[in-house]
């Protein structure tokens, strides 16, 4: 595989080097580059800024006459920035009928990433399961390491192999099912990451993926400490980070109060929050079978 101009963009986006992808897109904006790798940049642009949650520009960027990859990624952008479950079903709908009127394997992979969101995990595989792309062989990994299809991770990962074995995305994906299988490989996973961390620098995304490591094999302050250089060195604040943080504190017995609020707080429409409400509706509802009249 030789690298093209791309290469380095790509390699930023993927790690969750979002402003570094944002920068390198610019370097490269005046060179003469194919059709097709133009079209690509400007989509790994919107999937930056949507990463960075800056909806408007994406939806901006999705104007009359863009293609149909952009209009998906205002799409997901609107899905973002719902504040209510019938805006979101209605963003779904639309979803699929831009799917029913492309092939473009851009709008399957950003489909599947709306759909999984939404925790529609059938329709996702539905959209990625053929394995077109890398990055689509990527997404099919990581659902059947959701739906604990082990086995059929690893055979994607084999997949992966074939077509690139030095890939970013192969080496991430190798990480992931390191740390499906448990405390056995995790080991596996440390060393890869410390490998891109090194060539790339941390980011986000690696100190999370670091984090999840560490918690594999129950060295909790370890994992704590690359959760807090997240919090430190970086502006974005990922769902991921503070969830792990979580696990951290309760491993540790450390109180999680403040976390929850601040969890509820940035990110309401987040699964993980509507889980909590329901298991807090549930609880509240037992505890009122019991409570003792004054």
């Amino acid at each position: 595989h030789e690298p093209d101009d791309l290469y380095t963009l790509r390699a930023q986006f993927w790690l969750g080097h979002y402003e570094l992808c944002l920068e390198e897109a610019k370097t490269i904006a005046r060179r003469p580059m194919a059709p097709h790798l133009k079209q690509e940049r400007e989509e790994f642009v919107s999937r930056a800024l949507l990463a960075l949650g800056q909806h408007d520009r994406v939806m901006a960027a999705a104007s009359d006459g863009s293609s149909t990859a952009l209009q998906a990624l205002a799409l997901r952008a609107q899905y973002d920035m719902a504040t209510d479950e019938a805006t979101q079903l209605t963003v779904i709908e639309a979803m699929k009928s831009l799917l029913a009127e492309t092939g473009h394997t851009s709008v399957q992979l950003f489909a599947a990433q709306l759909f999984l969101q939404a925790s529609l995990v059938k329709d996702a595989l539905n959209c990625v399961h053929l394995g077109v792309t890398m990055e689509h062989i990527c997404t099919t990994l990581h659902i059947y390491i959701q739906m604990d299809r082990l086995d059929l991770a690893k055979e994607q990962l084999s997949l992966l192999k074939q077509a690139d074995e030095d890939s970013i995305l192969t080496q991430l994906a190798s990480v992931h099912v390191a740390l499906a299988n448990g405390s056995s490989t995790a080991q596996d996973a440390i060393h890869t990451l410390q490998s891109l961390s090194e060539q790339y620098g941390p980011s986000p995304l690696l100190l999370n993926l670091f984090a999840a490591s560490y918690m594999t094999t129950s060295q909790y302050e370890e994992a704590l400490g690359r959760l807090e250089e997240c919090r430190r060195d970086f502006t974005t604040v990922l769902p991921d980070t503070l969830i792990n943080l979580l696990v951290c504190y309760s491993h540790l017995q450390k109180p999680i109060s403040e976390l929850v609020e601040e969890f509820k707080m940035s990110f309401p429409q987040h699964s993980f929050c509507k889980g909590l409400a329901r298991v807090e509706g549930a609880y509240e509802r037992e505890a009122m079978k019991y409570k003792v009249a004054a």
